[in-house]
């Protein structure tokens, strides 16, 4: 299955899905902090959600239940930089557990990972998308229901372009 992001849609199939992207867009990554979405070809490394909002997850997928103890390493000074982690030190993160909805699920993809280049940006997510959609810092985001309904579908082996 193959996925296209533009500034405004998700397109998979023969859907096409309202999205909110980076407050700057979709482009070159720069930095760690830039609110850019980045251009390019990614695969789902993995799915986390909570496990209190979601019952259950159709999924070929590796998926894993969000705990309070969870983030994702934003801090380019860590040795975890891009990483999921559930302990938290000095270094900054990303909490996982929230009060609002926007990480009930989150699709990771692997931006960044194989290798991670520090500073090169961190957590780029497919995730909830807010009420009125607002831009992101960089992840993508739509309506939770659709996100539901495209997990359904999605293969190990499902690319998603970001164009």
């Amino acid at each position: 299955m193959h996925i296209k992001i533009t500034k405004k849609y998700l397109l998979f199939n023969d859907y096409r899905i309202k999205c909110a992207v980076g407050k700057r867009g979709i482009g070159k990554k720069i930095r760690e902090g830039d609110l850019i979405t980045p251009k390019g070809t990614f695969k789902i490394k993995l799915i986390l959600y909570r496990r209190d909002k979601i019952k259950k997850i159709n999924t070929v997928l590796k998926k894993i239940p969000i705990k309070k103890n969870m983030g994702w390493c934003d801090d380019p000074k860590s040795k975890k930089y891009n990483q999921l982690i559930t302990s938290f030190n000095k270094f900054s993160y990303e909490k996982l557990y929230r009060e609002d909805d926007i990480y009930d699920i989150i699709l990771v993809l692997n931006y960044n990972m194989n290798p991670v280049k520090k500073k090169r940006g961190s957590a780029i997510f497919i995730h909830v998308a807010k009420k009125n959609y607002k831009k992101t810092e960089g992840c993508v985001a739509i309506k939770k229901n659709e996100l539901l309904k495209i997990i359904k579908n999605l293969k190990t082996n499902s690319k998603i372009e970001i164009s």
